[in-house]
């Protein structure tokens, strides 16, 4: 049976998890008000009665940020799935295309595509998973004939109480880290850790996204209003006007 060091995966979050908090703060410096508005629904807006230009703004902005901070944080929870793979099963990442993580367990060879949560995807994306891990299985037959080949969809949180989806298997929240560990609690041991500096972190954020909301609010201002209220036409024309 594999064993999980906690002490190990803290000094892996402790070393790694700075880099989630830059990019969030690099991304933010990057956004700029007119992609923002073109990307959300100004209707939805306007049926929720908001009024203000910084209640608009900081709306808009906290639901593209929401989207955003989940992609860069699975891209850190995949790196610290591999980790922990690595230390109990000598797992590697994958050179296949769409596959995260590879390991072996006896004669078994594993293909697990890693994402954040059990709702990460449309039909079309689901499909392309599945084709990813069918060239892949492909490839390692040619390979290894006498290997069993299974290949996992690994989601970090969440629940599917319905793991076989034919072709493949799906692993989420405690189910999936105990699959990489062995370890049944590290779904919850590893939610202390992550807290590492986040207080500081955090301050760093708030002073930036505040800057952020008052240029927007400035910028839209003297942009979408009008005598002091939001002039929703010109707003829905910035946004879907064919011309």
């Amino acid at each position: 049976m594999p064993h999980v060091n906690i002490n190990e995966v803290v000094q892996y979050v402790e070393k790694n998890i700075g880099a989630f908090h830059k990019k969030r703060i690099i991304s933010l410096g990057k956004l700029k008000l007119s992609q923002i508005l073109k990307r959300k629904n100004p209707y939805l807006f306007k049926a929720k009665n908001i009024l203000t230009a910084q209640d608009l703004v900081k709306t808009i902005l906290d639901a593209h940020l929401s989207s955003q901070e989940e992609g860069i944080f699975g891209e850190f929870l995949e790196g610290l799935a591999i980790f922990i793979c690595e230390i109990t099963y000598g797992g590697r990442k994958s050179s296949a295309e769409g596959i995260d993580l590879e390991f072996n367990i006896d004669k078994t060879v594993y293909l697990i595509s890693i994402k954040s949560g059990p709702n990460w995807g449309n039909s079309g994306q689901i499909k392309r998973m599945q084709d990813n891990f069918k060239r892949a299985i492909k490839v390692l037959r040619q390979n290894k004939t006498s290997r069993n080949i299974i290949a996992v969809n690994g989601c970090c949180y969440g629940k599917d109480h319905q793991p076989d989806k034919g072709g493949y298997f799906k692993y989420c929240g405690q189910k999936f880290w105990e699959f990489i560990s062995g370890d049944p609690d590290l779904y919850i041991e590893i939610i202390e850790p992550l807290g590492h500096k986040a207080k500081q972190k955090n301050t760093q954020f708030a002073k930036e996204y505040s800057r952020i909301i008052n240029n927007f609010t400035f910028e839209f201002i003297k942009q979408f209003c009008k005598d002091g209220e939001i002039d929703w036409n010109n707003l829905v024309k910035f946004n879907s006007s064919s011309g």
